[in-house]
């Protein structure tokens, strides 16, 4: 059986294309097995999972959970998102009174960006981030990845469009990694504040005109703005924000083609896109809610399988 190159999921940009391919490969079983009548596997029978959440989280912790779930793992949540654990020392701590406890594998949320590098290298158990800062969140990258596949057929020679605040987003950042890996051409389009200086440097084009940038691509990934990231404001007001880069159902209907529409939620309905378009067949938001359960569970299957005990 192929495996993955790699011990933990920290970011994309520790995985190559195999890794990706395998991981789909194993997200397409998982699939079929959450939609069959009895959704559980008992393929992780003996393994045990610590889901830290240092920040706070709930489609993520709950996709999570439930792929674990699905999986068979014996599961133990722990949210740190009301206590003070924010120093290096202190995360350490944490998760060796947990790992005390015999557990296998450390699924982590925190605000600080490389503390799952950090942690990796000072724990014995395998390690998943599940959003570290405004740096990466992998899963969520893949199961994007994921969903193009399944809508389009494949990532690779597609048009993507990353739409909204790049700057503070690791949804971005994992996705430029995931997409340019699969050989996806990507642009970024959003208010010049909220596009980082160094982004071109990634391999990704900018462009700061939406009907431009819809009018170019295949799919198009409409990012919140994430206004609890914001000591400043970066844009005069929401609703000047939502007239330049909000989608609406005229503007799609405008465009002399179809594209599809995708959200990493949650959504801020009539800011970035509006209701018309998130609830259209244009949109895969829901296919990407229940594709994250199968990539998780994917992802937690080919690492605990390379868990020596």
């Amino acid at each position: 059986m192929s495996e993955l190159s790699v011990d933990h999921l920290l970011g994309i940009k520790y995985l190559n294309e195999k890794d990706i391919h395998l991981i789909f490969e194993t997200a397409d079983h998982f699939k079929e097995v959450i939609n069959r009548p009895i959704k559980k596997v008992p393929s992780l029978r003996d393994i045990t999972i610590a889901n830290l959440f240092f920040e706070n989280s709930t489609r993520t912790r709950l996709s999570f959970e439930l792929a674990e779930k699905r999986l068979s793992a014996d599961v133990i949540n722990f949210s740190a998102a009301s206590s003070s654990v924010k120093k290096g020392e202190t995360l350490i701590d944490t998760v060796n009174n947990i790992l005390s406890m015999k557990v296998d594998m450390v699924i982590m949320r925190h605000p600080n960006p490389g503390a799952g590098v950090f942690l990796s290298k000072h724990v014995d158990a395998s390690i998943i981030n599940a959003g570290d800062g405004a740096h990466e969140h992998p899963t969520q990258a893949l199961l994007d990845s994921f969903s193009i596949r399944e809508r389009l057929g494949e990532v690779g020679g597609k048009k993507i469009v990353i739409v909204g605040d790049i700057l503070h987003s690791r949804v971005a950042l994992s996705n430029i990694f995931a997409l340019t890996l699969q050989g996806a051409e990507v642009k970024v389009c959003g208010p010049k504040t909220l596009i980082p200086k160094y982004i071109e440097k990634l391999g990704v084009q900018v462009e700061t005109d939406l009907k431009k940038a819809l009018a170019w691509c295949d799919v198009a990934n409409m990012l919140r703005v994430q206004n609890e990231r914001m000591e400043i404001s970066y844009f005069p007001s929401t609703r000047e924000y939502t007239q330049q880069f909000g989608v609406n159902k005229k503007l799609l209907d405008s465009l002399d083609k179809e594209i599809v529409i995708m959200h990493p939620g949650p959504i801020n309905r009539g800011v970035e896109i509006t209701s018309d378009v998130a609830d259209s067949n244009q949109a895969i938001i829901l296919d990407q809610v229940q594709n994250g359960v199968a990539v998780r569970m994917a992802v937690i299957y080919l690492l605990a399988s390379k868990i020596k005990r």
